[in-house]
């Protein structure tokens, strides 16, 4: 049921009707890349996939329990679309949950963070309310997700070399 992409190492897999898991080892430490998920100004430099030509216009993030976040995507304001949803656990450098709401319909997703000797293990849970809902999400995920994480392997690297 699993897909390996064809861009990285990174797996999409679906392990049940409802549940969906991505995984991916990157070559930066836990804390930079756990920054890379709880802070907008670097949230918005690689999660928008840049195949889809549509940008993040608005990013906020309250990450802590009871929390909330919003990401907003589109051209302009008028024809945007909004992400949102409750942060229901943040371990700092180890995990983050939080839930998706904008469907009526609430998804939880889980983000692990696990030391690895090539730098840090990610693996992102998604738990969906029904069949239904995950095979509606799961439209172009298998290429959208590697993508992601790919460009987020790619800021992280820069960053990097930054200092």
């Amino acid at each position: 049921m699993g897909k390996r992409d064809i861009l990285g190492p990174t797996t999409v897999e679906r392990l049940s009707e409802t549940d969906l898991v991505v995984t991916r080892v990157f070559a930066a430490p836990v804390e930079r890349l756990f920054d890379a998920w709880t802070r907008p100004e670097i949230f918005t430099l690689w999660w928008a996939p840049q195949s889809m030509g549509v940008p993040i216009l608005d990013c906020r993030m309250d990450v802590r329990p009871g929390g909330r976040y919003s990401v907003t995507f589109g051209h302009n304001p008028t024809e945007a679309m909004t992400f949102f949803g409750d942060y229901v656990d943040v371990v700092p450098n180890a995990r983050l949950s939080w839930t998706n709401d904008e469907s009526g319909e609430t998804t939880l997703t889980t983000v692990t963070f696990q030391p690895d000797p090539a730098g840090t293990r990610l693996v992102l849970h998604e738990a969906y309310p029904s069949k239904e809902a995950l095979d509606t999400a799961y439209i172009g995920m298998d290429s959208t997700m590697p993508e992601q994480f790919l460009q987020l392997d790619t800021l992280l690297a820069r960053m990097a070399e930054a200092g």
